[in-house]
């Protein structure tokens, strides 16, 4: 059974930084992309940032310079680094991949990111 499991997420003052993690099971992450996406309240869920599987990477426009995606291989762990984080960061954060035959999307369960003022 595949699961995504998200953590990392808290409070944190403008500025400050956060490194989420995704951990699969019952997947092998490095053979596939994984992404991170976000949700504010009240409005839709929008892509991030994703990690290909030569580790190439891409990112929102808005966020480029502020955020990189990475993985670990051995940890079966995509980790999102946000660092100078700001108020309109706040949103729950999302990690996703899609697997199997047919293909079909996973979620995680989301991660809280609250970033004050």
């Amino acid at each position: 059974q595949v699961q995504l499991v998200e953590s990392g997420g808290g409070s944190v003052q403008a500025g400050g930084s956060l490194r989420l993690a995704c951990v699969g099971t019952g997947i092998d992450l490095s053979t596939k992309v994984t992404d991170w996406y976000r949700q504010a309240p009240g409005k839709q869920r929008d892509l991030v940032a994703q990690i290909m599987r030569g580790d190439a990477t891409h990112y929102a426009d808005s966020l480029k310079g502020r955020i990189t995606i990475s993985r670990d291989s051995a940890k079966n762990t995509v980790y999102l680094q946000m660092d100078s984080l700001r108020p309109e960061d706040t949103a729950v954060y999302y990690c996703h991949t899609v697997a199997g035959l047919p293909l079909r999307d996973y979620w995680g369960q989301g991660t809280q990111v609250t970033v004050s003022s």
